[in-house]
């Protein structure tokens, strides 16, 4: 029996790939596509501010809603957060990349990766919640400015109107450092992987020639290592735009989307305006990857 089984399946190979495909296809159009499908005819719907009912009528009034000036600033304050978090993760990355790529030897490059990846083994919340203490007013940052007296830099910088707040804990700096933090792994892996594919004798030939090394890395390794770059910030930049975790403990009054998002779906049950917020994400994110398509980011992937 098992024989002409296999000796049916062997004869048919497009039967096995369809056998081999069917279930995550399932799994994908049913769980992931249905969901987003949901969610977005869930979109079109509105609450009734009377009874607190969700009316399932199809109307655009909830979507007329984001564009009221404190959901724009959401959008925009959610977005920058996003493309900071994204700069300063390639800015941190890429070196320590580089060495791995290119100077490292196995021993030492197999400890950065543990290095790299250890903080990922752990729960998430335990690492929001151990930035929580570092960056709490009695915490060591705060300890520290005080012992070097630069306590009265770190007051002037909360006191200012956009990155500061009652601590860093609280308030705008607290939420980029944590992000930084916990998303660096996705950048830094990417970038890497990227450098090793570089060969050495295009930078070899690159100083051969009499480019100085800026001009090698500027017109030979960042062109090939964009991709990689790319890569690390579709983690980065598509992670901070729909966490609400960190928003929500580091954060004050000012809502990023996926705090937004919580608070309409749990607190208020306005799920058709929770839905349009959602969309908000996964329209940026469109874009940006139609930008980087347009850049040539995937051509080297």
């Amino acid at each position: 029996m098992l024989n002409r089984l296999s000796t049916f399946l062997y004869l048919r190979p497009k039967l096995v790939l369809a056998l081999l495909l069917l279930p995550p296809l399932i799994w994908f159009l049913v769980v992931y596509i249905g969901s987003l499908f949901t969610m977005l005819v869930n979109s079109f719907f509105y609450l009734d501010g009377f009874t607190g009912q969700v009316v399932r009528e199809f109307t655009l009034k909830t979507y007329a809603k984001l564009l009221i000036p404190a959901n724009v600033q959401i959008f925009a304050r959610t977005t920058s957060m996003a493309v900071a978090v994204t700069l300063m993760s390639i800015v941190l990355a890429f070196p320590l990349a580089y060495y791995m790529a290119r100077f490292a030897s196995a021993r030492m490059k197999t400890f950065l990766y543990l290095a790299v990846t250890l903080p990922l083994w752990s729960s998430y919340v335990v690492r929001v919640y151990s930035w929580k203490l570092i960056l709490a007013q009695e915490g060591i940052i705060s300890w520290f400015a005080r012992l070097v007296h630069l306590d009265g830099l770190l007051n002037w910088y909360l006191s200012l109107p956009v990155v500061g707040g009652p601590s860093l804990s609280v308030s705008a700096t607290g939420i980029f450092l944590v992000f930084v933090y916990i998303w660096l792994p996705y950048m830094i892996i990417p970038i890497q992987t990227a450098l090793e594919r570089v060969p050495k004798s295009l930078i070899e030939a690159s100083s051969d020639l009499g480019a100085t090394p800026v001009q090698t890395f500027r017109t030979v390794i960042l062109p090939l290592a964009f991709p990689g770059v790319i890569a690390g910030s579709i983690f980065t930049f598509s992670l901070t735009l729909g966490d609400f975790i960190v928003p929500s403990l580091f954060g004050n009054s000012s809502f990023y989307i996926g705090k937004a998002v919580l608070t309409y779906q749990g607190t208020s049950g306005n799920i058709p305006l929770a839905a349009a917020f959602t969309m908000g994400p996964i329209i940026i994110m469109s874009i940006y990857l139609l930008v980087a398509r347009k850049l040539g980011a995937f051509d080297a992937l």
